[in-house]
């Protein structure tokens, strides 16, 4: 083996996609050095770097983690962590955070909608490439429609992600981390569209309702989040997606009696009667297991 990788090479003896180990390299999250414009990787300090990151799995592993919910945005968790009295605290930030608080123990479960772009699986595929070692289980807490949030009757006649990019409109996008974010880029790559063509208002919001209080109150003439919020502020929606969002966290934690608490509470009438309510869900898996590592 070489003393110095490429990223083919470097990717292939990690187990990792080559896009995922150009975006650790270009984040500096592992020791790489670009030079004339290509990805180099030293192989004796990533053999280090890939021991420290085990070591620190098997840290967070012995480690009991606070009884918090972290990650993405959404409404009916939200309504239910606080109605059920599970005892769990929320954290809301954004899918990758919660990934990450996953791995650095930080918190006992994340909230995830991260749709990977090759497979189109939902939360899987990230959770294998950031806990490739650890027994890992994905909880669906139910399915929601993502779309475009309009101002009521639609004066733009927006109706595709690709009219996000006309001259002049304002668009709330959210949080670089969000899996919305991740989710929207994705969309205008397929609309041959770059995210620089958008025109975002200066600031994200950092939660899904944000999105939809920025076109109420007229600061946007659109956004891209779920049906609920727009719902919640008599917006129009164009649904785009359908979008898996799960609760993630260690196996040996899934019998925490938070957690207990909290699934018990998805089999109740009135959990059923406030999805409804909100709209924009579907609950027929809510509760069961979408994957097991």
């Amino acid at each position: 083996m070489p003393e110095v990788m490429t990223l083919r090479e470097a990717a292939s003896w990690l187990r990792l996609s080559e896009r995922s180990l150009y975006e650790l390299a270009r984040q500096r999250r592992v020791p790489a050095a670009q030079i004339g414009g290509k990805w180099l990787f030293p192989r004796r300090q990533l053999e280090r770097w890939l021991a420290a990151q085990a070591d620190a799995g098997l840290e967070a592993e012995r480690l009991d983690p606070p009884g918090i919910v972290a990650g993405s945005h959404d409404p009916l968790l939200d309504w239910a962590v606080r109605q059920s009295g599970c005892g769990l605290a929320l954290r809301a930030g954004g899918s990758l955070d919660g990934l990450a608080a996953l791995v650095d123990g930080t918190a006992l479960a994340a909230a995830m909608h991260l749709r990977d772009p090759d497979s189109g699986a939902f939360n899987e595929p990230a959770v294998r490439e950031s806990l490739p070692r650890q027994a890992m289980v994905g909880i669906v807490w139910a399915w929601r429609d993502q779309g475009l949030i309009l101002p009521p009757g639609n004066p733009q006649a927006i109706t595709t992600v690709a009219d996000l990019a006309r001259p002049g409109l304002r668009v709330a996008g959210r949080q670089k981390r969000a899996g919305s974010h991740v989710l929207l880029v994705h969309l205008l790559g397929e609309a041959a569209l770059l995210l620089e063509q958008v025109g975002f208002l200066p600031t994200p919001a950092m939660a899904e309702d944000e999105v939809a209080a920025a076109v109420a109150e007229g600061r946007a003439d659109a956004g891209f989040g779920i049906r609920a919020e727009a719902g919640a502020r008599g917006l129009d929606f164009v649904p785009v997606v359908r979008e898996r969002f799960d609760l993630v966290l260690r196996r040996r934690h899934y019998f925490a009696p938070e957690v207990q608490s909290l699934l018990r509470y998805t089999r109740s009438p009135e959990f059923a009667a406030r999805a409804t309510r909100l709209g924009g869900y579907d609950l027929h898996a809510a509760g069961t297991v979408a994957f097991n590592l």
